[in-house]
């Protein structure tokens, strides 16, 4: 028993050395508003609302993913603001995407992020593919009708297939359009699996590729890398992970990147989600390294913004839940910009989830 609670303090201790103390960054600060909770019974459609995994802004309209791989589907929605606070959620719309032929119906489609490129006919998805049935990831663009229009052509180490290859559940978690309007940034949640290692409680190496890909071309032309987090609570049951679910650039080399840890065991207290301030302008372009632990690079540098842990009293039921989703939204009366969140309540599979909406307030300095 003596030796069990030695192993608990010791982990506690790299655990808590594993995220920097420092909350705010040099030139952008974040602040939470409000949170507001969707029914978990509420159907739209014939759907059932829930598996919210990524969100986007765009004409006063919210595109909403969600995640179901027997059902993805795209739910249009206004958030109405009053002041600092989230009045109400109106789901309107469901766009179903279309699976009868082709691209589709060829793929297992795990929707995890969702941007619009210049108007709503123009969808841009990312999914995880399932890597344990040798499905590919993919990134694609479908219509406001839900039509396949093209996909992105990957590097061969994203593929299923081969030495290097991503880890199931690990694959297209984030994507931004870039500040240039010439293409897109993706994020991966884990390493692959050559890369590094999974995070685990004590520091690890664990890599991350970010990866831009050119919209008139159709392939990658740039990438960098960032290293994850320790995972941050014991698991007192065995499952425990954390990965980059969102990310968004705000600015030339600089990003907001969203993880969410979770640690089995804890019932609905189990996530830990912070936000970091990303500047990739010294970072080495990895593109066209197969295995990073045979190289040699320069990690983007990363600096911790927010952590959610300090405004849990502040949340419904005190529940950080399952945020997957980012996006900015419409300024405040002040002129601040609006930070959009929306967690991914995996239907309630897994215990109490909430379909969660979030509101925060960004200065860029």
């Amino acid at each position: 028993m003596k030796r069990i609670l030695l192993l608990v303090i010791a982990v506690a201790s790299l655990t808590s050395c594993g995220t920097p103390k420092r909350l705010t960054s040099t030139n952008i600060e974040l602040h939470y508003l409000d949170d507001y909770i969707l029914p978990s019974d509420l159907m739209v459609d014939g759907t059932k609302v829930g598996g919210l995994s990524g969100i986007d802004y765009y004409n006063d309209t919210y595109y909403l993913v969600c995640d179901h791989p027997g059902n993805p589907r795209i739910y249009k929605s206004e958030i109405i603001l009053k002041q600092n606070l989230i009045d109400t959620v109106i789901i309107s719309e469901v766009i179903k995407l279309n699976r009868s032929s082709g691209f589709l119906k060829a793929n297992t489609l795990d929707l995890e992020s969702v941007r619009i490129d210049s108007d709503p006919n123009q969808i841009i998805l990312t999914s995880e593919g399932s890597i344990s049935k040798n499905q590919k990831p993919s990134i694609f663009y479908v219509n406001a009708e839900g039509k396949y229009i093209k996909n992105f052509e990957l590097p061969d180490y994203f593929a299923t297939t081969g030495v290097q290859k991503p880890r199931n559940n690990g694959v297209f978690e984030g994507l931004t359009t870039d500040f240039k309007n010439e293409g897109f940034w993706v994020g991966m949640e884990l390493p692959l699996t050559k890369d590094g290692s999974k995070p685990k409680l004590y520091p690890t190496k664990s890599p991350i590729r970010i990866t831009h890909y050119n919209k008139e071309s159709g392939k990658a032309d740039e990438q960098f890398v960032i290293s994850l987090e320790n995972i941050s609570k014991i698991p007192w049951k065995y499952f425990a992970v954390n990965g980059l679910t969102e990310l968004i650039q705000y600015a030339p080399k600089k990003f907001l990147v969203l993880e969410r840890a979770y640690s089995a065991g804890h019932g609905s207290y189990g996530n830990t989600v912070r936000i970091f301030n990303v500047n990739s302008e010294n970072a080495t372009n990895t593109l066209d390294f197969q295995n990073l632990r045979k190289e040699r690079y320069n990690k983007a540098n990363k600096e911790l913004v927010f952590d959610f842990k300090s405004v849990k009293k502040r949340l419904t039921d005190g529940i950080i839940d399952n945020v997957e989703g980012m996006t900015f939204g419409p300024d405040l009366p002040n002129g601040n910009k609006t930070l959009i969140l929306v967690s991914d309540n995996n239907f309630n599979t897994l215990g109490k989830q909430l379909n969660q909406v979030i509101l925060m307030e960004v200065i860029i300095k």
